[in-house]
């Protein structure tokens, strides 16, 4: 075990990488140059909701379309996602200002939503879709701006402009549905130094939207698809009945604004986040608390490890030594293989492979490569290197399982290479044939599923049976005692060894450790937000690490000490105790945080949870399981044992 001295100088490396490198832009991601009047393509990702977690793609709905619909060509993440990139009819010049123009108006006429479109419109109203565009790669934005003191007087309110990802769709307003039907973009660019001969280039630098509903009277429009807008608050609201056909024009307006900030960065705005201090407050708060926890828990078990092994050691008093106690007295067992050895060594091999795939995943994330700006690269990464990762699963997992006395390597290696990814895929499927029936653009498409299968049994199964093969081969793990022929027999445990009071106990200080982080990631998983600070995460991720060992090595030692020496199942449940408290917060989470009353999306958050719940039970019990592992054999290794 690391001391808490020896973590010190990474943890203030990392606290200096922290804000560096959250907005960092890859060498290789070059900036597209715009001129006066080129075109800025707006493009349309998603319809996305935290009511129903159900995403569509923009078409779904009956928006204005151009004359030839183009899908964007999409990774591995961008589909996972639900995203569908597509081109609209929005027509924008760089710094080319517009007051009002209709979109899709045929010979001046409204556009005419039959009741079926209607009732589906004002369907997706209710349930809160926001709509996601995107500029130059760059998300839309609506500005909030909220007042911090209501109470004072109007010139001492301070105003506090926070921005929301996507636009609203609509709005309900007693029991009357309304829909955002024109659309006023705010492009900022940053316009380019340059030499006085050559003609000035600009770069978008934000995009904004201020979504109005008007309604079809107080629209005027003429026959170049030009209209005017209704001045100050004289217009009412665009309503859409889902009793019956509706009309309106979609129209939009398009301003432009010079800005100082560089390209570079200009993810900025999307990812401020207000209560960047919760971060700081709770991992300063955690590793004080785990360095505090590793200073007591190792005077104590060294010192009472120091005293134990002295007094087995001694060989002066006959009597002491042949009334042995405690942990030294079942060294004859300690080693003894557990039942289903061969399921034990799977689940570890999937719990290093997965282990090994979020450590690379989140050190490169933290150094900004896998950045917002590069949607669907996170999820992509994540797939790729579990698959490869498997070399290094199959190895510890093949090496384990001839320590543990197995001789059917090929069967331990295809139960390694399918268990966990096996267990995944089932549930994924079975969830994904529910969002199918929904018809949401959140279903992975066929060819897509067909793909990973590929990938799982193309590239991770032979590199598991690979690394097994190797592990399999390789020297077992030298056990400093031997084992008896003859079990001996387990006396009475106390209450509190039960195994479940023990996953309570042993769960809870990994998941303090790490709880003000998991509400950030469920924001951004449920809530539609961004994640984007990873140096923060891979603070938390070694902080887990650390404390997940010293819980271990401390329920290891206490249950050696009751003469208990089934250890191996016990330690990797007990272990991966904070997945427990994992699932307890997911349901805290969803019955005070999300507004889902629907069951397939409640089927959806559980679903995915579980699947969380089970990875990260995986995660944190390999972890506890090695380190309890490598504490065990250590102490038997240094007692005397005739």
């Amino acid at each position: 075990m690391a001391t808490a001295m020896d973590w010190l100088p990474w943890s203030l490396l990392l606290f200096s990488l922290m804000y560096e490198t959250s907005t960092f832009y890859v060498p290789g991601v070059a900036p597209i140059n715009f001129h006066q009047n080129d075109p800025v393509e707006i493009k349309a990702v998603k319809l996305t909701s935290s009511r129903t977690q159900l995403p569509y793609e923009y078409y779904s709905l009956p928006f204005c379309q151009p004359s030839k619909i183009t899908y964007k060509a999409e990774n591995l993440g961008e589909v996972l996602r639900g995203d569908r990139i597509v081109n609209t009819p929005f027509q924008v010049l760089m710094n080319s200002e517009k007051k009002c123009e209709v979109l899709c108006s045929q010979s001046n006429k409204p556009v005419t939503l039959t009741v079926e479109q209607s009732r589906l419109v004002a369907e997706r109203v209710t349930e809160d879709y926001y709509v996601h565009l995107i500029a130059d790669n760059l998300p839309v934005a609506t500005r909030l701006e909220l007042y911090s003191n209501r109470d004072s007087d109007d010139k001492k309110k301070e105003k506090d402009v926070q921005f929301e990802h996507g636009y609203r769709l609509g709005f309900t307003d007693v029991n009357k549905i309304y829909l955002h039907n024109h659309l006023s973009f705010i492009l900022y660019y940053h316009r380019e130094d340059m030499e006085e001969d050559q003609e000035h280039t600009y770069r978008v630098v934000r995009f904004e939207v201020i979504p109005q509903s008007i309604r079809l009277e107080d629209l005027k429009t003429d026959e170049k698809s030009s209209c005017t807008l209704p001045e100050g608050t004289n217009s009412s609201p665009q309503e859409i009945d889902p009793t019956k056909e509706n009309q309106l024009y979609f129209t939009y307006s398009v301003h432009w604004e010079e800005s100082d900030i560089k390209w570079a960065s200009r993810w900025d705005t999307y990812l401020t986040m207000s209560d960047v201090q919760i971060h700081w407050f709770s991992i300063i708060n955690s590793v004080v608390v785990v360095f505090f926890l590793s200073g007591i828990l190792s005077m104590i078990i060294i010192r009472t490890l120091r005293k134990d092994i002295a007094n087995y050691n001694k060989e002066d008093d006959i009597e002491d030594t042949m009334e042995e106690s405690g942990w030294k007295l079942v060294h004859g067992d300690v080693f003894r293989p557990p039942q289903y050895p061969m399921i034990l060594s799977s689940l570890l091999g999937s719990g290093i492979q997965l282990f090994c795939m979020i450590l690379i995943v989140i050190f490169v994330a933290m150094l900004g490569m896998l950045s917002p700006s590069s949607r669907g690269a996170l999820m992509t990464t994540a797939c790729f290197l579990f698959m490869f990762m498997g070399v290094f699963g199959g190895f510890s997992a093949g090496r384990l399982y001839r320590t543990l006395k197995g001789h059917r390597w090929k069967k331990g290696a295809f139960c390694t290479a399918t268990l966990y990814p096996g267990v995944v895929f089932g549930i994924c499927f079975v969830l994904n044939c529910f969002i199918w029936g929904k018809h949401s653009s959140g279903a992975v498409p066929f060819p897509t599923m067909v793909a990973l299968l590929c990938m799982w049994f193309g590239i991770s199964l032979p590199l598991v049976y690979l690394g097994y093969y190797f592990g399999f081969r390789k020297q077992p793990y030298d056990n400093p005692v031997r084992t008896n022929q003859i079990p001996r027999q387990i006396p009475e445990q106390r209450w509190y060894m039960n195994r479940f009071v023990g996953i309570l106990m042993a769960g809870i200080l990994p998941f303090g450790a790490m709880f003000i982080e998991l509400f950030f990631i469920f924001s951004a998983i449920w809530e539609n937000q961004f994640y984007y600070l990873f140096g923060f995460l891979f603070l938390v991720f070694i902080i887990l690490v650390v404390s997940c060992s010293q819980i271990s090595i401390v329920m290891v030692y206490f249950q050696l000490c009751a003469e208990d020496y089934r250890w191996w199942w016990r330690n990797f449940l007990v272990s991966g105790g904070s997945a427990f408290y994992v699932l307890v917060y997911a349901i805290f989470y969803f019955v005070n945080k999300l507004d889902i009353v629907e069951f397939i999306p409640s089927l959806l958050y559980f679903g995915y949870t579980a699947l969380m719940v089970l990875s990260f039970w995986l995660l944190t019990g390999t972890i506890g399981f090695y380190a309890a592992y490598m504490f065990v054999r250590k102490i038997y290794a240094a007692v005397k044992i005739d």
